[in-house]
Protein backbone atom coordinates (compact mmCIF):
# COMPACT_ATOMS: atom_id res chain seq x y z
CA UNK A 1 0.00 0.00 0.00
CA UNK A 2 1.32 3.93 -1.08
CA UNK A 3 2.34 5.70 2.43
CA UNK A 4 0.54 8.47 0.74
CA UNK A 5 -2.78 6.40 0.99
CA UNK A 6 -1.86 6.50 4.58
CA UNK A 7 -1.59 10.09 4.93
CA UNK A 8 -5.24 10.93 3.04
CA UNK A 9 -6.60 9.11 6.01
CA UNK A 10 -8.90 11.55 8.27
CA UNK A 11 -8.85 11.49 11.82
CA UNK A 12 -12.09 9.88 11.42
CA UNK A 13 -10.78 7.62 9.33
CA UNK A 14 -7.94 6.82 11.73
CA UNK A 15 -10.60 6.42 14.59
CA UNK A 16 -12.82 4.04 13.02
CA UNK A 17 -9.38 1.71 12.23
CA UNK A 18 -8.58 1.91 15.67
CA UNK A 19 -11.97 0.82 17.29
CA UNK A 20 -12.63 -1.90 14.56
CA UNK A 21 -9.04 -3.44 15.03
CA UNK A 22 -10.03 -3.99 18.83
CA UNK A 23 -13.76 -4.56 18.28
CA UNK A 24 -14.39 -6.21 14.79
CA UNK A 25 -17.77 -7.06 15.74
CA UNK A 26 -19.04 -3.87 17.10
CA UNK A 27 -22.41 -2.58 15.20
CA UNK A 28 -22.13 0.02 12.95
CA UNK A 29 -24.03 1.94 14.94
CA UNK A 30 -21.87 2.07 18.17
CA UNK A 31 -19.27 2.81 15.78
CA UNK A 32 -20.25 6.01 14.51
CA UNK A 33 -21.54 6.82 18.28
CA UNK A 34 -17.68 6.60 18.97
CA UNK A 35 -16.21 8.79 16.17
CA UNK A 36 -19.14 11.16 16.34
CA UNK A 37 -21.04 10.42 12.88
CA UNK A 38 -24.05 9.45 12.01
CA UNK A 39 -24.72 5.86 10.92
CA UNK A 40 -24.66 6.60 7.05
CA UNK A 41 -21.69 8.37 6.55
CA UNK A 42 -19.83 6.03 9.47
CA UNK A 43 -20.63 3.26 7.27
CA UNK A 44 -19.71 4.94 4.09
CA UNK A 45 -16.11 5.05 5.34
CA UNK A 46 -15.61 1.95 6.74
CA UNK A 47 -16.34 0.49 3.01
CA UNK A 48 -14.25 2.21 1.64
CA UNK A 49 -11.69 1.94 4.04
CA UNK A 50 -12.29 -1.86 3.39
CA UNK A 51 -12.37 -0.92 -0.53
CA UNK A 52 -8.93 0.31 -0.07
CA UNK A 53 -7.49 -2.14 1.46
CA UNK A 54 -7.15 -0.86 5.20
CA UNK A 55 -9.11 -3.33 6.73
CA UNK A 56 -7.99 -6.57 4.89
CA UNK A 57 -10.68 -9.49 6.76
CA UNK A 58 -12.75 -9.67 10.01
CA UNK A 59 -12.05 -12.85 12.38
CA UNK A 60 -12.67 -13.81 15.45
CA UNK A 61 -9.91 -13.81 18.05
CA UNK A 62 -9.58 -17.87 19.84
CA UNK A 63 -8.48 -18.64 23.15
CA UNK A 64 -5.27 -20.85 22.71
CA UNK A 65 -5.30 -22.50 26.45
CA UNK A 66 -9.11 -23.36 25.73
CA UNK A 67 -7.98 -25.30 22.26
CA UNK A 68 -4.94 -27.12 24.08
CA UNK A 69 -2.56 -25.25 22.62
CA UNK A 70 -0.87 -23.27 24.67
CA UNK A 71 2.35 -23.87 24.18
CA UNK A 72 4.93 -21.10 21.91
CA UNK A 73 7.72 -22.41 20.47
CA UNK A 74 9.76 -20.42 17.18
CA UNK A 75 11.90 -21.96 15.16
CA UNK A 76 14.92 -20.93 13.30
CA UNK A 77 15.01 -22.61 10.44
CA UNK A 78 18.19 -22.60 7.92
CA UNK A 79 17.78 -24.42 4.54
CA UNK A 80 19.93 -26.82 3.01
CA UNK A 81 19.77 -25.06 -0.68
CA UNK A 82 18.80 -21.29 -1.00
CA UNK A 83 17.51 -20.63 -4.04
CA UNK A 84 13.98 -18.70 -5.29
CA UNK A 85 12.59 -22.74 -5.96
CA UNK A 86 13.74 -24.00 -2.58
CA UNK A 87 11.99 -20.78 -0.82
CA UNK A 88 8.98 -21.51 -2.23
CA UNK A 89 8.35 -25.02 -2.01
CA UNK A 90 9.26 -24.26 1.72
CA UNK A 91 6.79 -21.86 2.37
CA UNK A 92 3.95 -23.77 0.57
CA UNK A 93 4.58 -26.83 2.75
CA UNK A 94 4.84 -25.37 5.81
CA UNK A 95 1.98 -23.40 4.65
CA UNK A 96 -0.25 -26.77 5.42
CA UNK A 97 1.02 -27.49 8.95
CA UNK A 98 -1.60 -26.23 10.81
CA UNK A 99 0.67 -26.00 13.95
CA UNK A 100 2.43 -23.81 12.45
CA UNK A 101 0.51 -19.97 12.75
CA UNK A 102 3.35 -17.95 11.62
CA UNK A 103 6.22 -18.07 8.95
CA UNK A 104 8.10 -15.18 7.91
CA UNK A 105 11.61 -15.24 5.62
CA UNK A 106 14.31 -13.43 7.41
CA UNK A 107 17.43 -11.62 6.94
CA UNK A 108 20.45 -13.12 9.05
CA UNK A 109 22.49 -15.77 10.29
CA UNK A 110 19.18 -18.21 9.09
CA UNK A 111 16.85 -18.34 6.46
CA UNK A 112 12.80 -18.64 7.75
CA UNK A 113 11.25 -17.82 11.82
CA UNK A 114 8.84 -20.62 12.60
CA UNK A 115 6.06 -19.61 14.74
CA UNK A 116 4.50 -22.85 16.21
CA UNK A 117 1.54 -23.53 18.77
CA UNK A 118 1.34 -26.71 20.22
CA UNK A 119 -0.17 -28.88 23.06
CA UNK A 120 3.10 -29.85 24.59
CA UNK A 121 6.63 -30.85 24.69
CA UNK A 122 5.62 -33.98 23.56
CA UNK A 123 3.15 -32.54 20.65
CA UNK A 124 6.13 -30.26 19.71
CA UNK A 125 8.99 -33.10 19.42
CA UNK A 126 6.79 -35.03 17.00
CA UNK A 127 5.87 -31.84 14.83
CA UNK A 128 9.85 -31.69 14.96
CA UNK A 129 10.58 -34.91 14.48
CA UNK A 130 7.77 -36.65 12.36
CA UNK A 131 6.78 -33.49 10.35
CA UNK A 132 9.33 -30.36 10.00
CA UNK A 133 12.27 -33.45 9.41
CA UNK A 134 10.51 -34.71 6.47
CA UNK A 135 10.30 -30.97 4.50
CA UNK A 136 12.28 -30.14 1.42
CA UNK A 137 15.66 -28.53 1.71
CA UNK A 138 15.35 -28.39 5.80
CA UNK A 139 19.15 -27.89 6.51
CA UNK A 140 19.14 -26.84 10.33
CA UNK A 141 16.72 -25.74 13.32
CA UNK A 142 17.02 -24.36 16.39
CA UNK A 143 13.98 -23.93 18.67
CA UNK A 144 12.89 -21.65 21.42
CA UNK A 145 10.44 -22.34 23.77
CA UNK A 146 8.42 -19.43 25.41
CA UNK A 147 7.92 -20.02 28.77
CA UNK A 148 6.06 -16.55 30.12
CA UNK A 149 3.68 -14.78 26.89
CA UNK A 150 4.07 -10.87 28.38
CA UNK A 151 1.91 -9.22 25.04
CA UNK A 152 0.41 -10.65 22.16
CA UNK A 153 -1.61 -7.86 20.05
CA UNK A 154 -2.62 -7.61 16.43
CA UNK A 155 -3.27 -4.07 16.71
CA UNK A 156 -1.12 -1.92 14.61
CA UNK A 157 -0.31 1.78 15.70
CA UNK A 158 -2.56 4.25 13.72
Amino acid sequence: MKEQNLNKLSSKDRAILAILQKEGRLSNVELAKRVNLSPSPCLERVRRLEQQGFISRYKAVLNPEKLDLAMIAYIEVTLSKTSRAAFSEFVADVSKIDEIVECHMVAGGFDFLLKVRVKDMSHYRHLLSEVLVDLPHLGQTHTYVVIEQNKETTDLPI
